[in-house]
């Protein structure tokens, strides 16, 4: 939810790291996967109940996973194979916290860790299962219009989520509670995204439909009146060959008059 009012405040504090990074030639797949290694310390530091450094390596990830996006657009090198690396590896990094905590105490995290994995999945299911028809559809996506496929807006969302992972570090005798309450909001999200992802679809699709079949039918009508006219100009055609023939044995019909009176003209002089 708060994605689109964040974003624009965080690519320019960005810009000196993206300018020194394009000048040592890095590339934008390098710092993604930097960056998901980093985001994955944190799951150690966690089960060992390292509540700081386990922060640390969490705000680092999120820095990095700002700066491969923007140097590949600063290098003009945005590409579907960078988007779809990105957004893999923080899926896994996403879930990976909630398994530290669950490593950290099993007996009061796991539950807790389990319901909000389980959160997980389905935002992150519906979330991409709307992208692809999207694509399909060419859906406008003003928001977002950076980014390398369609990005669905939720209740929860990028922001949300390391908030709550801050949430969690900060506090972490709390994990139960503020899991669950996450949790919550992610069901919330998995709701609006499946009721409006599909509403939004079948209308595009109805619409899509509806189009085709006035083309169709304009294709039809333009074939109707081209068969008509072909009829036309056939029938046309044969009935002024008809009379040229009708014009044709008149002509015919006198010579043959001519011939027979010129005969008998002779006949008489001899």
């Amino acid at each position: 939810m708060l994605d689109k009012f964040v974003t624009p405040y965080i690519k320019p504090l960005l810009m000196p790291l993206v300018t020194q990074l394009d000048k040592r030639g890095v590339h934008a797949d390098q710092i993604t996967i930097v960056g998901f290694v980093i985001g994955l310390l944190a799951v150690p530091l966690l089960a060992a109940q390292l509540w700081t450094a386990a922060l640390v390596m969490i705000i680092l990830n999120r820095v990095f996973d700002g700066l491969d996006g923007a140097l590949a657009r600063y290098q003009q090198r945005s590409s579907s194979a960078g988007g779809f690396l990105d957004i893999c590896v923080d899926f896994l990094f996403y879930a990976a916290i909630p398994l530290g905590f669950a490593l950290a105490d099993p007996v009061q995290n796991a539950l807790a860790a389990s319901v909000l994995l389980t959160v997980f999945v389905g935002t992150g299911s519906s979330f991409l299962a709307f992208a692809i028809p999207a694509e399909k559809l060419n859906l406008a996506r003003p928001q977002f219009a950076n980014k390398s496929f369609y990005f669905l807006n939720g209740l929860t969302e990028g922001t949300e989520t390391i908030a709550f992972f801050v949430a969690f570090c900060l506090w972490p005798a709390y994990f139960p509670e503020l899991a669950y309450s996450f949790a919550f909001l992610g069901a919330i999200t998995i709701f609006t995204r499946i009721h409006g992802g599909y509403r939004t679809l079948k209308s595009h699709t109805e619409k899509s439909d509806a189009n085709e079949t006035t083309d169709d039918n304009e294709n039809t009508d333009n074939k109707s009146n081209v068969g008509s006219d072909i009829e036309s100009n056939i029938e046309t055609n044969v009935k002024s060959n008809v009379k040229n023939s009708d014009k044709s044995n008149d002509s015919n019909s006198n010579m043959n008059n001519n011939e027979t009176t010129n005969e008998q003209d002779v006949k008489q002089e001899k």
